[in-house]
């Protein structure tokens, strides 16, 4: 069973480097062509359902990605959503230097640990429920890495760019990372590492 989670499309926050989390910012027109570009790449391939985060960011993507492979709107999962940054939302990176510097605490910010609980729990009920297939996940860049960092500890993975796919295999009741930065060609199915670096990230 195949699971291809892919970043959602930019926002205007991305662009201008503002954290996030569950705020729910909408695509700007980059991030929808940066959806079809994505939706175009994966319809090489066959697909069997596009699942998505319930944020309009990333539930856009997702209707957009699901038309350009020919298959329904997607369902969402609320445990997709981002991580939730707290009184972090809203700042940019060096407001958030200011404000919080170094390791202080940042109120109402959700644990690393527990968004990959979710997520990996949200992964495993898909799989679950879609034996056999292959499924397209729409999601966050920091519910994708949370996911990475428990799936390949030990992977040196990149920057996770908006509408960039990151495939996952589920089998034998665990998943593995088949690639970082998928490029969606055939050797990638048979668990070749092809993995590449992308030299920027815009934020979550």
């Amino acid at each position: 069973m195949l699971l291809y989670l892919v970043r959602h499309g930019e926002t205007d926050w991305n662009n201008q480097r503002r954290i996030q989390g569950t705020t729910d910012i909408p695509l700007n027109d980059t991030g929808r062509e940066q959806a079809a570009r994505t939706g175009r790449l994966l319809a090489r391939r066959a697909w069997d359902a596009v699942i998505a985060s319930p944020l309009s960011r990333a539930r856009e993507t997702a209707s957009i990605i699901a038309g350009e492979l020919g298959l329904p709107e997607p369902t969402t999962d609320d445990r997709l959503v981002e991580r939730n940054y707290g009184e972090a939302e809203g700042l940019d990176f060096a407001e958030m230097q200011r404000i919080f510097p170094e390791d202080t605490p940042v109120p109402g910010r959700e644990k690393r640990s527990a968004v990959a609980a979710r997520a990996i729990e949200a992964l495993m009920d898909i799989a679950h429920g879609h034996p056999d297939e292959a499924v397209v996940v729409v999601s966050h860049g920091g519910l994708i890495r949370s996911v990475l960092r428990k799936v390949d500890p030990e992977g040196d993975h990149g920057m996770i760019t908006n509408g960039s796919v990151h495939s996952f295999r589920y089998e034998d009741g665990a998943l593995s990372l088949i690639a970082f930065d998928d490029p969606i060609e055939e050797e990638s199915v048979e668990g070749e590492d092809l993995r590449e670096q992308n030299p920027m990230e815009a934020r979550r």
